[in-house]
């Protein structure tokens, strides 16, 4: 199973860089998409090169897809809509943030379900789909650490909650 990360021109890198962190730091399969294949820049301006096309993945063996905010008229296309679908329809996590949440809405996966789009919450966090605001992105990352099981124990989930979210040390 492996994280695929959805890149695209004017994606916004910061908003799930503590995610991959995370994952990465974990031991999980990172896979960066664009639709093409070919490398995007994101809204920060760094050049990102893309491990693979969206279609050359199953979405059978994407334990999350992650889809962060910018401009995501470039990926306004049926082809992602029905990516996104599949994985949602496997049960398997999807999580987008800021724009990323409309790309989710646009899918069809939020229909019924609880969201950033349905709810006064910056943060939702559902069975299989999560969704947050642009500002939530380390409490979207722990969200996303806890539903993969990537804390060892709750210790291990406190202080990583001290650590990125209020910036506490231990010494």
């Amino acid at each position: 199973m492996k994280t695929v990360v959805l890149l695209y021109e004017t994606c916004c890198i910061y908003e799930i860089v503590i995610t991959n962190y995370f994952l990465q730091y974990c031991g999980h399969e990172l896979v960066f998409a664009t639709t093409d294949g070919k490398p995007v820049v994101a809204q920060e301006k760094f050049s990102l090169n893309a491990t693979c096309a969206l279609k050359d993945i199953d979405p059978k063996e994407v334990e999350l897809l992650l889809i962060p905010g910018g401009d995501i008229s470039s990926i306004a296309k049926e082809e992602v809509y029905s990516f996104i679908r599949e994985v949602a329809s496997n049960q398997h996590l999807v999580a987008g943030i800021c724009n990323g949440v409309d790309e989710l809405e646009n899918a069809g996966v939020l229909k019924g379900i609880e969201s950033t789009h349905s709810l006064e919450e910056a943060l939702v966090v559902g069975d299989h789909v999560i969704t947050a605001r642009a500002n939530m992105y380390v409490d979207m990352a722990i969200a996303i650490g806890k539903k993969m099981n990537l804390f060892a124990d709750e210790a291990d989930l406190q202080e990583t909650i001290d650590f990125w979210k209020f910036h506490k040390t231990s010494y």
